[in-house]
């Protein structure tokens, strides 16, 4: 393996692992406050935490994963990393971020000081890595973002990558079973408006039978409301700090503060329909 120095794909000093192109992807850089999508704007302002339920439920979705020195990790779309840290902590014996963003996946290969850590630039559906090469694989809001057929990629992805008995978890949002197809779409509708990403999110009970479908066996079920903009989660995500920074940079920011005031008003308008869930099942 080469160090970052050898590649213009990371501008880290010092040694860390070689950020590796894995396809020729067209790296997406976001535009205008108006146009870029809802977890850029939030990431602009100094959000860090951009899960669905927060680091609460991420929590407990690692502890699912009961992640241990002899894991070999993969993790989709990290982001900027908030989740990485808490695997990395872990020790695992490798650990493999997949990242379509260069930008993220410069700044993910700052978090990496140890040769069995690399971060790839690929896309989560077709990562290029070995079958039955990871104990664990785990990713975070990135099948909601995604059409039907691309989230079943994403997931016979994830099983294809798994030894027999690897553990797989995903933490996304989640619509209320019993929903009408009508009302699923309404409330799919305006969050696309509101965060300018198309947002799929399905219920608890078609995320399950999503996994089971592609050869996995739920083991774990957690929940939680789908609260991210909301004051009490933003400091127990981003700490006092960096909460009230977060909110200083809202007060001066008119247009990103229009952004983020839409999506919150689509969290709370279908507050008893939405929630974020996290799932963790094993590969038969």
């Amino acid at each position: 393996m080469t160090d970052c120095s050898q590649t213009d794909t990371c501008s880290c000093k010092g040694y860390h692992p070689v950020v590796e192109r894995n396809d020729d992807i067209v790296m997406g850089k976001p535009g205008s406050t108006e146009k870029a999508p809802g977890h850029w704007v939030l990431a602009r302002l100094g959000k860090k935490v951009l899960r669905p339920g927060g680091m609460e439920l991420t929590r407990r979705m690692l502890d699912s994963l009961n992640i241990t020195s002899r894991d070999d990790v993969v993790e989709f779309a990290p982001g900027l990393g908030a989740t990485a840290r808490l695997t990395l902590d872990k020790l695992p014996r490798s650990y493999i971020a997949v990242e379509r963003d260069e930008t993220a996946a410069e700044g993910m290969c700052r978090l990496m000081n140890s040769t069995n850590q690399r971060c790839v630039l690929g896309r989560a559906e077709q990562t290029g890595l070995p079958d039955a090469s990871a104990t664990v694989v785990y990713g975070e809001a990135t099948l909601t973002m995604q059409t039907d057929a691309a989230k079943r990629r994403i997931v016979e992805e994830a099983a294809r990558l798994l030894a027999k008995g690897g553990r797989y978890g995903i933490h996304e949002m989640a619509l209320s079973d019993g929903l009408t197809p009508e009302k699923a779409s309404q409330i799919g509708h305006e969050l696309t408006g509101a965060i300018h990403h198309a947002v799929i999110p399905l219920s608890v009970a078609d995320w399950r039978a999503m996994l089971e479908s592609c050869g996995l066996k739920v083991t774990a079920e957690h929940t939680a409301p789908m609260h991210l903009l909301e004051p009490k989660r933003l400091f127990a995500d981003e700490g006092t700090a960096g909460a009230v920074r977060f909110a200083w940079n809202l007060a001066r920011d008119s247009e990103s503060r229009s952004r983020v005031l839409a999506m919150r008003d689509v969290f709370r308008r279908y507050e008893r329909e939405l929630s974020a869930v996290s799932l963790v099942a094993t590969k038969r």
